[in-house]
């Protein structure tokens, strides 16, 4: 019986393997996209803070080039933002794909210990006829060895 079930004890082993790597990666996905977040998100927040302290220094009379400074700046951290706001749509792609991924190895595992059920079941039900044509066999002799016992007494 355990040879019959070898193959896809292997299957199983391999595509539950698979689907721990799906997970895994998934896992991985989810924590690169949580961290792109959580950077465009303080990336905001800076800006944001950035342009409250110069506006508090614009009204007082300021220097041209501070100006000048102030604006490049700004511009490099709105394109870091956005630079970082497609990190995150990217991550998000990739964790979309990861739960694909992990959705179709947990079908697959699902689907290898379904043939695994009906395999011992099959295996099962195959002993239990072989137990019983021995059965039947064994009552098939014990019905004749009376019927010559009783034919020979007389």
């Amino acid at each position: 019986m355990n040879d019959a079930l070898q193959p896809l004890s292997a299957l199983l082993s391999h595509a539950e393997r698979e689907r721990d790597e799906a997970l895994a990666h998934r896992q991985h996905m989810q924590q690169a996209l949580e961290s792109a977040r959580t950077q465009a998100e303080q990336l905001v927040a800076y800006r944001r803070d950035y342009e409250q302290r110069w506006a508090q220094r614009f009204t007082e009379a300021g220097q041209v080039q501070l100006l000048h400074s102030y604006h490049g700046f700004v511009t490099r951290l709105t394109q870091a933002i956005e630079h970082q706001q497609r990190v995150v749509v990217q991550a998000e792609r990739q964790l979309e794909r990861a739960l694909e991924t992990l959705q179709q190895q947990e079908l697959r595992v699902a689907s290898v210990l379904k043939l695994v059920e009906r395999r011992v079941a099959e295996i099962e039900k195959a002993g239990a006829q072989r137990e019983q044509r021995s059965l039947d066999e064994l009552a098939s002799r014990a019905a004749w060895n009376r019927l010559a016992a009783a034919t020979t007494r007389f």
